[in-house]
């Protein structure tokens, strides 16, 4: 009889126990999934829930919760745990990477492009990155692939299919002309060098493409790239100038040049070759590879003043930019981080928004921003627009009380986005298409 009473006492206690466990288990739960909760109400509120672009979709009905997704994301709070299923919060920061893809054990994420509510314009672009022109291949930025590793890994896989339809002999100048040198672009031409190809790269600006135009102090890479001649290359944190400086000392010591400050003004194919006239030259060659980013062009705002000499759409050089009354316009990433620059300058910033809050911004700079401002660094003036561009002055329009406000000014940055250089792919004959939640990857 003891025996029974004790062991019943033992089973009593080690139910118990698990009822314990059982509840602060499932508080924990309940607490975490509040606060995912939370954090997805304040990113719709912030206009953040929307994705911009390449996003994940997470499969609810059979997402078992394990949160690997979230421990593979290099970001912060794009995904997280509810109700025992993950869920997206600040979708329109996510960079495409697609390591919550991959870390997921049972599949059940999916990468998409664009929603059903915003499409985003791609060009068409096959399963070996070859476009709807034959012989035309596109990698990175163009093609919806920002995220600099998975541009460097667009750029060698491209090179690699591309390079296979080369025929033996052919009588163009070049095997193939690359036309861009951001990510993409180096690393296609160090394929190229890889393949003993004859090959010619093109940049209509700076090496870098559009990590050049990035303000000098941002950290541009979150993740390891592998690159030809060098392999695997771990930067998990790193600026723009170091990023330049490595791509710079690699293409040197493999003794590759590229033609920086030549524009490529049309891409023709005659006879089975392409005929390819920039702003120094005419070349043919028998491959085409476009590596340019999506912003063409910097968009303008179209008003009076805006072609003087003080007016700027890149911020390349801060630490020269002292004690100057500095006009930012914009409310994206690149606005937010080019103030908060001209702030450790000692200039007298002022950034001006059309919206009535920074939508779509990493929350570091959101916080930075909201600092500086109640610190006084920085005059915000939101629901702003310019009207007007003087020699000393800048007069905005201030939309909620349809009046006008004159600022002191010296410089003013335009930060407004760029256009898709639709009128030189259209010209090449490469079709592009609005994609409304289209699937990229999946199981």
């Amino acid at each position: 009889m003891d025996l029974f009473f004790e062991s019943s006492f033992i089973y009593g206690l080690v139910a118990a126990l698990i009822v314990i466990v059982l509840y602060f288990y499932f508080k924990i739960i309940n607490t975490s999934s509040k606060s995912v909760e939370q954090k997805i109400a304040k990113a719709k509120e912030m206009g953040l829930y929307e994705p911009v672009s390449l996003h994940p979709v997470v499969d609810t009905d059979i997402c078992i919760g394990s949160g690997a997704c979230i421990s593979a994301c290099p970001e912060q709070d794009i995904l997280g745990i509810t109700n025992g299923k993950a869920a997206t919060i600040n979708a329109s920061r996510c960079v495409g990477h697609g390591a919550c893809f991959h870390a997921c054990p049972i599949e059940a994420i999916s990468l998409v492009m664009g929603t059903e509510k915003r499409g985003v314009e791609l060009p068409h672009v096959s399963e070996k990155y070859e476009s709807n022109v034959p012989g035309v291949y596109i990698a990175g930025e163009l093609g919806g692939m920002g995220l600099i590793k998975n541009a460097v890994e667009q750029g060698k896989q491209a090179l690699e299919n591309l390079s296979a339809q080369i025929p033996e002999n052919h009588s163009a100048e070049y095997d193939v002309i690359i036309i861009g040198a951001g990510p993409a672009g180096i690393a296609a031409s160090l394929a190229a060098k890889m393949k003993n190809l004859k090959s010619l790269t093109i940049e209509q600006d700076s090496l870098g493409g559009t990590v050049y135009s990035f303000p000098r102090a941002k950290v541009v890479m979150t993740s390891p790239m592998e690159l030809p001649f060098e392999g695997k290359i771990k930067l998990r944190e790193t600026s723009k100038s170091e990023l330049l400086k490595l791509w710079t000392g690699i293409l040197t010591r493999n003794n590759i040049s590229i033609s920086e400050n030549e524009k490529v003004n049309s891409v023709v194919k005659n006879n089975g070759l392409f005929q390819v006239k920039t702003s120094q030259r005419e070349i043919t060659s028998d491959k085409i590879l476009l590596a340019i980013g999506r912003r063409g062009s910097p968009r303008k705002l179209g008003v009076r003043g805006e072609k003087k000499e003080k007016v700027a759409y890149k911020l390349l050089e801060p630490e020269l930019i002292h004690n100057s009354n500095v006009l930012v316009v914009g409310g994206g990433d690149s606005a937010i981080e080019s103030a908060l620059l001209l702030v450790e300058e000692n200039n007298n910033v002022t950034l001006s928004y059309r919206g009535d809050s920074f939508s779509r911004i990493k929350e570091k700079n959101f916080d930075k921003i909201s600092e500086a401002e109640k610190s006084g660094n920085v005059k915000i003036i939101l629901g702003s627009t310019i009207k007007e561009i003087f020699d000393d002055t800048v007069e905005l329009n201030i939309l909620e009380t349809n009046s006008t406000q004159s600022i002191a000014n010296d410089l003013v940055y335009i930060f407004a986005g760029g256009e898709l250089p639709n009128k030189f792919l259209e010209s090449v004959g490469i079709t592009i298409t609005k994609k409304f939640g289209e699937t990229v990857l999946k199981h």
